[in-house]
């Protein structure tokens, strides 16, 4: 199943894709894609539905993130071993953690904005894991049955802000309009390996990345067991599992950034594709 979440900025409602790829609005049957819905047995109960005899959408309808009330986006930093290298950093033994903040979340075709102050905004194509059920301490052979589905995001990342201004990380990730999610939560029934998808992203129309989820070098049962460990992991909240070379930051002879008037094309094999213009902030 394709779940989506439809309509204006802050009032979306839930809606599912039927099997002609239309969008459909589910709202008289269910409030909202948040963690309550996401459940094993909830997932189970929607298979029933006819969703092929629900409303259509209009086509230029807009789609929000796909899932309501996110309490947390975990990040894991340095999980493809070619973007390590390129940013000059090493593999690290264990998984870098950061947050990003539910503030940051923006549509899949929502405008990117350039924070002011901004010198150095960068990209970063991610899968993203959307948990189902509530996740402490678990091992990696049970961690995928915690799993609601996948989604596509953007870890749009101010890399001065990141890395030039101290502390931790967490500065340079939650900006506004940075967490794009989308367009749409695709169930595992769809996804049999998360670990053979093909992933990239394109600025204005150039090809920057592209890889495969294998290239993972923690994939993502190892990630919710170690994840778990540390933080536990509730229904509705989203874990990005890093992103492959091709950043701004990883460009020769120099890095590259994004700038007013830019356009992120972005996707995951069977996840959809975002598709993002990248404008300045009013306030800068």
């Amino acid at each position: 199943m394709k779940l989506i979440r439809h309509g204006a900025a802050g009032a979306e409602k839930p809606g599912m894709v039927g099997s002609d790829g239309v969008g459909r609005d589910v709202s008289m049957l269910i409030t909202d894609w948040d963690g309550a819905h996401l459940s094993p047995r909830s997932l189970q109960a929607l298979r029933l539905l006819d969703v092929d005899g629900l409303p259509p959408l209009e086509p230029d309808t807009r789609l929000g993130c796909p899932v309501a009330g996110v309490g947390k986006i975990i990040c894991i930093g340095l999980n493809y071993a070619d973007h390590a290298r390129e940013t000059g950093a090493t593999v690290p033994p264990e998984p870098v953690i950061f947050m990003k903040p539910a503030s940051a979340i923006n549509g899949p075709f929502d405008p990117i904005l350039l924070p002011p102050g901004s010198i150095k905004t960068d990209w970063e194509v991610e899968l993203g894991v959307v948990i189902g059920s509530s996740a402490r301490h678990v091992s990696a052979d049970q961690a995928l049955a915690h799993v609601a589905g996948y989604v596509l995001v953007n870890d749009v990342s101010e890399r001065a802000f990141q890395m030039e201004r101290g502390g931790t990380w967490d500065k340079g990730k939650g900006c506004d309009t940075f967490a794009p999610i989308g367009p749409w939560l695709v169930t595992p029934d769809e996804i049999p390996d998360p670990h053979a998808l093909p992933i990239w992203l394109a600025v204005n129309g150039q090809r920057m990345q592209d890889s495969n989820t294998r290239e993972l070098i923690q994939g993502v049962p190892a990630l919710i067991a170690y994840v778990s460990q540390f933080i536990t992991l509730h229904p509705g909240d989203i874990l990005s599992t890093g992103t492959p070379a091709g950043v701004g930051l990883g460009q020769k002879p120099q890095p590259l950034f994004l700038k007013d008037g830019d356009t992120l094309h972005l996707g995951i094999a069977g996840l959809g594709e975002q598709r993002s213009p990248v404008i300045a902030d009013a306030r800068r």
